[in-house]
C-alpha cells in the first residue's frame, strides 16, 4: 500500500491523475486531502465505485512513476553539477598557469613590463577621456576619435613586439 509521506510529496501530480483517470472527483473533493490514505482511498471509493485493491494499485503505480521522474531528475542534476564544478576547475587551472607565465615574464622583462603596462593604462585613460567626452562638432569629435584611432594601432604594434615570438602566430 502506498504511504501518506508519499503522496503527500506528489500531491499536485497526484491530484492532476486521479481527475484525469476518474471524471468524477472534484477539485473541492481533492483539495481537501489532509495525507489520511484511507480517507482519500474511501472519498474515490463512494464517488467511482473502484474497488479498493484497484485505487491502491493505482495510487502505488502513480507514486511510483514520480519517484522515479524526481529520481532521475536527481541524477541530471548531480551530472551538471560535476560538469560545471570541473569546467570551473579547468578555468580557475587555466588562470593561475597565465598568471604564473605573466609573472615569469615580467621578472624576465621588467622594463619591458613596466613599459607596457604604462602604455595600456594611457591608452585605457584616452579610451575613456574619448568615450565620457561631452559631444562636440563633428569634425573635432572625427579629429580627436583619428588620432585615438592612430595611437591605439602604435600601441597594438608596441605590444606584438614586445611578445615571444610564440605568441604572435
Amino acid at each position: 500500500m502506498v504511504n501518506q509521506q508519499v503522496l503527500a510529496g506528489h500531491w499536485n501530480e497526484l491530484r492532476g491523475k486521479l481527475k484525469e483517470k476518474w471524471g468524477k472527483l472534484t477539485d473541492d473533493e481533492l483539495r481537501n486531502f489532509d495525507g489520511n490514505v484511507d480517507q482519500l482511498i474511501g472519498r474515490i471509493q463512494r464517488k467511482t465505485g473502484e474497488s479498493r485493491e484497484a485505487i491502491e494499485h493505482f495510487l502505488c503505480q502513480v507514486a511510483g512513476e514520480g519517484s522515479e521522474f524526481l529520481e532521475a531528475a536527481r541524477e541530471r542534476v548531480q551530472e551538471a553539477a560535476g560538469q560545471v564544478t570541473d569546467e570551473v576547475r579547468q578555468g580557475y587551472q587555466g588562470l593561475r598557469e597565465g598568471y604564473a607565465e605573466a609573472g615569469k615574464m615580467v621578472q624576465a622583462r621588467p622594463g619591458q613590463s613596466l613599459a607596457v603596462a604604462f602604455g595600456i593604462g594611457l591608452l585605457a585613460g584616452v579610451g575613456v577621456t574619448l568615450l565620457l567626452r561631452e559631444r562636440t562638432p563633428e569634425s573635432t569629435y572625427a579629429h580627436g576619435r583619428g588620432a585615438a584611432e592612430q595611437f591605439g594601432r602604435q600601441m597594438l604594434d608596441a605590444l606584438s613586439n614586445l611578445l615571444p615570438e610564440k605568441r604572435r602566430g
